[in-house]
């Protein structure tokens, strides 16, 4: 038991040393800095953006989605069986079945989704420079004119919006939460290692492209420095909730409500990741086969470490 606590522990400080260092890199070193980049410079940090999108998009569909489906379908299941083995008789039994049919995961991670859509336009209705909107006409990349748009009205740029780095933030802690909380909870030595090196794999890739959102972003260092130091610690935060509660399990309302929660995060990250990241990263139509292959391979990359994790 000692043994398997002081390995718990190491993984606690490597979580909370490697999401540090990964999200402090980008945002202490000013060559990352796309706004005083130009020319080969630019097309590097432009290039790295893409491959950061394509791990958003990974993280979101092979670990945040898949992990929130499994978790919500698991405890559906135990709900029913429960109300199963309670109820006299077997005659809801079709009901049962009719309701495990039912894609209960897909909807709360649409209503996730649709959850931050709500928050954002009614930013935008009752405050129309929350979205922090700025109007894209003219963009240079590399010396070379690349946007020019003549419409009747302004177009905000997504990548500006305050709101959705904020949202950004708050699904990847919560989902951080969870993660460590799943490595508080493992029976083994083993098990606790394994978990561990796959959440470390994807989580200091994750964070790196976070901390390159925050400098695109504009973000003064100190609130950029804030926003890595709560997100470093929400992992080491889920597993001392784990290592405290080691031992018990998940029943009743609370692993149905970690699902929830989980979904609902997946929910508002996809969000982000559509609506903000890759739109941001695919706007330029410098070289877009050149992009396609950094996203596809930033995808690729959470795909393999999704065999572990």
């Amino acid at each position: 038991m000692e043994q398997l606590l002081g390995v718990k522990l190491g993984c606690l400080f490597a979580l909370l040393a490697l999401t540090l260092g990964c999200g402090l890199i980008p945002i202490c070193f000013k060559w990352f800095q796309i706004d005083a980049a130009g020319g080969h410079h630019r097309r590097v940090l432009g290039l790295l953006g893409c491959i950061s999108a394509g791990v958003f998009l990974g993280a979101g569909f092979m670990h945040m989605t898949a992990e929130a489906l499994e978790e919500i379908e698991s405890q559906i299941q135990k709900f029913i069986v429960q109300n199963r083995s309670a109820s006299v008789g077997n005659s809801s039994g079709d009901a049962n079945s009719a309701h495990m049919e039912y894609p209960y995961g897909e909807l709360i991670i649409s209503l996730g989704f649709f959850f931050v859509f709500f928050l954002e336009s009614l930013a935008l209705q009752c405050c129309p420079g929350a979205a922090g909107g700025s109007t894209v006409q003219e963009e240079e990349w590399g010396g070379a004119h690349i946007f020019e748009l003549h419409s009747h009205g302004h177009i905000p740029s997504p990548s500006k919006s305050p709101l959705r780095a904020l949202v950004l933030l708050l699904s990847l802690s919560f989902h951080s939460v969870f993660e460590g909380l799943a490595v508080g909870l493992q029976p083994t030595v083993a098990a606790t290692v394994q978990l561990c090196l796959a959440v470390l794999a994807h989580k200091g890739l994750v964070v790196f492209g976070v901390g390159m959102r925050l400098v695109q972003l504009g973000t003064r260092s100190r609130w950029a420095l804030f926003s890595i130091l709560l997100l470093a610690l929400m992992s080491p935060l889920g597993l001392a909730i784990g290592l405290a509660v080691t031992g018990g399990d998940s029943e009743g309302g609370w692993g149905l409500a970690q699902a929830v929660l989980e979904g609902v995060a997946a929910g508002t990250f996809l969000y982000v990741t559509f609506l903000e990241i890759l739109p941001r990263e695919l706007a330029s139509p410098e070289a877009p086969l050149t992009k396609w292959c950094c996203v596809a391979a930033g995808f690729a990359f959470m795909a393999f470490i999704a065999l572990w994790a």
